[in-house]
């Protein structure tokens, strides 16, 4: 969750709002957001003027092909975030492909220093676009397969976003604040619970929804400038400053 980002633009946009039609007292779905329509995958990268300096390939984070390890079956993912830390435990076997990512994507240092960019109370809470445009261009192709959905998108579960097309996934991810089951028949595969959720809970969501539906983050611009977007006109977000496995 292409011919340069129009159709994937326009499914995820009627998908968005066909679910309003069915659901208007809920927000939409995580894929293809409704802050954008569509996930950042479908999302244009930054203008040459905005663009970062050469990447080093050398690194994973720079280079989706460096990261391509399989996950162990049980593990624990560790983020420490601007309001205490939040452990997820993941376990493989609910959704191989995206305990895989996650995996990599966190070896990677991808999640350090990233922001809870779309956080809507009575939800979930959205993260996964990094602070260097440089990241999110290397990733952004780099979607995988879908996996079967194995559990439900309860509350503490943690799931990542997608567009309405097959096999979207990226880098972004989303823990559920509430049941979210709605989210099972639209292919959203949790791989992992959260195990405590005091810190989730205390994740400021005074922006709510992003743009253009909302007041919140404009996801093309997160994508494209980065937190120094994110720092400069929404200084009250949440952060991830450092992910790890344990």
């Amino acid at each position: 969750m292409r011919l340069e980002h129009v159709r994937p633009f326009v499914f995820a946009a009627l998908a968005a709002a066909s679910l309003v039609a069915c659901n208007k007292d809920k927000p939409a779905a995580p894929a293809a957001p409704a802050s954008q329509a569509a996930a950042p995958t479908s999302q244009a990268a930054a203008p040459a003027s905005q663009a970062a300096a050469p990447a080093d390939t050398t690194k994973a984070l720079y280079n989706p092909a460096l990261a391509t390890e399989q996950a162990p079956a049980n593990f624990t993912v560790k983020l420490e975030t601007t309001k205490g830390d939040v452990l997820i435990d993941v376990t493989r076997a609910w959704s191989p492909n995206g305990a895989d990512r996650i995996f990599n994507l966190v070896k990677a240092g991808y999640y350090d220093d990233i922001a809870f960019f779309r956080v809507v109370s009575g939800f979930m809470a959205q993260v996964g676009i990094n602070g260097n445009p440089a990241a999110n261009t290397a990733w952004r192709a780099a979607t995988i397969q879908d996996d079967p959905v194995t559990q439900s998108n309860k509350r503490g579960y943690v799931t990542f976003a997608k567009t309405g097309m097959p096999n979207s996934r990226s880098t972004q991810i989303f823990i559920n604040f509430v049941d979210n089951d709605r989210l099972d028949g639209m292919g959203f595969a949790p791989f992992g619970v959260v195990k405590d959720m005091t810190n989730v809970d205390k994740l400021n969501g005074e922006y709510g929804e992003g743009a253009p539906m909302g007041r919140g983050p404009n996801q093309a611009r997160v994508q494209g400038e980065g937190n120094a977007y994110l720092r400069a006109e929404f200084p009250n977000l949440d952060y991830i400053k450092k992910a790890t496995i344990q």
